[in-house]
């Protein structure tokens, strides 16, 4: 039986990223979001933000079966099964010739090998349209300082679980990102000290 999974943070940052996704997405197509965790993001999303369809990838396969529970429970049209993508491998990200509009990732880069960021610009780049929308969101440093105590001691916390982890510098990303077709847009300041970063693919 599949089992629900739940992430208390999402309740908490799904209503501001929400209303930034209303904003810079394409008004249309498939927006594919990369670590899509217990799937609670992508079932309230994908209703309200029509016409366009939600696309949701997670590499862990206890979180896909989550994704599927709660798919299960909050049926939507726009909404498809979750696909097993893993940004740290070279694997193809999509099997067919599906056209993505945009590439949402929420809350990863700091919880995951700097390997990770490096996979998702470079999936991104090949992938996106030009034109299309990479959104990041979470906990960014500017120029090597955290914005907030806070931040800093969680990075702390991340390190001291993984030193692979860590609040990843917003220049760093950036320059990433550029290497890779990918022009920074908008950076926006959101709730408990994180940062919405919208790039676009040129």
């Amino acid at each position: 039986m599949k089992e629900k999974q739940f992430a208390p943070a999402t309740e908490r940052n799904r209503d501001p990223i929400l209303a930034v996704l209303q904003q810079v997405l394409p008004p249309t197509g498939t927006v594919l979001e990369i670590a899509s965790g217990t799937g609670e993001h992508a079932v309230y999303f994908a209703p309200r933000l029509k016409p366009r369809s939600w696309l949701p990838s997670e590499a862990n396969p206890i979180l896909r079966e989550s994704i599927l529970a709660w798919e299960e429970e909050f049926p939507c049209d726009s909404l498809y099964p979750p696909l097993a993508i893993d940004v740290q491998t070279n694997d193809p990200w999509l099997s067919d010739n599906q056209e993505i509009s945009a590439i949402v990732c929420i809350n990863l880069i700091h919880i995951a090998p700097w390997q990770a960021c490096e996979g998702l610009m470079q999936g991104a780049g090949e992938l996106l349209p030009q034109g299309g929308i990479l959104y990041l969101y979470g906990p960014f440093k500017r120029e090597g300082v955290h914005t907030a105590e806070s931040n800093a001691r969680f990075d702390l916390s991340l390190q001291q679980q993984n030193p692979q982890w860590g609040v990843r510098d917003l220049e760093d990303v950036v320059s990433l990102a550029q290497a890779n077709q990918l022009q920074l847009q908008q950076v926006i300041a959101m709730p408990a000290n994180n940062l919405s970063v919208v790039f676009s693919h040129k």
